[in-house]
This record gives C-alpha cells, structure tokens and sequence, in this order.
C-alpha cells in the first residue's frame, strides 16, 4: 500500500509543479501534457499514466522531467519514493568556495567546476560558454546570476 500512496503524493506534487511552470493539464485542448512531453523528450502516454495515477515514471522520465520543471533529480527520487533523504544525502558546498555563498554570483569558472569538468578542459568551458552570454557583462547575464 506504500507504493500507493507514494504514487498519490508524487502525483499531486507533481501536478501542481507542472501548472506552476505553465503548462495547462486541466483543459481537455490545453495541449500542457503534450508541450510537457515533447519539451522533456518523454512519451505523452508516460505524462498521462503519472497523473491519472496509474505508474511512477521511470529513472530516465523523472530525470528529463526534473530538468524541464527545473527541480533537483533528489527532490524527484525522494518525493516519488524511490530513495529517502537518508539514502541520498546532500553533499555539502565546500567552506569558502567561489560562487558558494547565497549572494555571491555564480561564475562560469564554478559553473565548470561544479559540473565536473576536468582543470585542464575549465578555460575552453569558459571561453565556449563566455560567448553565449551578452555583451554588456556578467550583471546582465541570466547564468551568472545565483542560482
């Protein structure tokens, strides 16, 4: 019974996710599972079983699911039931970290690092990724804004 009820709490949790980022689920023409699933890259059907409660997505569906409605894959795993918060644990930020404290910006130099991207390959990161961002500085740049 568990399982159920971890499918129901899932479920309406993700609901009212997916209506907070825009996508209209509740008129029959809305046309929100399918932008939903076409925007994560998922069968509709996958978007339909989730909420009319019949299954839990898979790890891959729940992974391309938390990108689109930009949450955490934990959040995902621990509120669907797949794993508790025990089972995956938070890692700390390291003391002292550039970009780590809440009002200091997040640089592409910690984007790279954060995102494992080896030392030797951080300066190509940052020179590929500095050209996507506007002209007129990082103040004005939506990625280097904190997260």
């Amino acid at each position: 019974m568990a399982a159920a009820q971890d499918l129901e709490g899932f479920a309406t949790w993700i609901e009212g996710l997916i209506r907070e980022r825009g996508y209209d689920i509740d008129s029959p023409r809305g046309g929100g599972k399918s932008r939903l699933a076409d925007a994560a890259g998922v069968h509709r059907a996958a978007i339909t079983r989730l909420l009319q409660r019949h299954s839990m997505p898979d790890l891959e569906t729940m992974r391309r699911l938390a990108r689109v409605l930009r949450v955490p894959v934990r959040e995902m795993l621990v509120r669907s039931g797949q794993l508790t918060a025990d089972e995956l644990p938070l890692s700390p930020a390291p003391a002292g970290a550039a970009g780590g404290g809440a009002d200091e910006p997040l640089t592409l130099e910690r984007a790279a690092e954060l995102l494992g991207i080896p030392a030797e390959q951080r300066e190509m990161f940052v020179r590929v990724a500095g050209q996507f961002l506007p002209e007129n500085g990082p103040a004005e740049a939506p990625a280097r804004r904190r997260a």
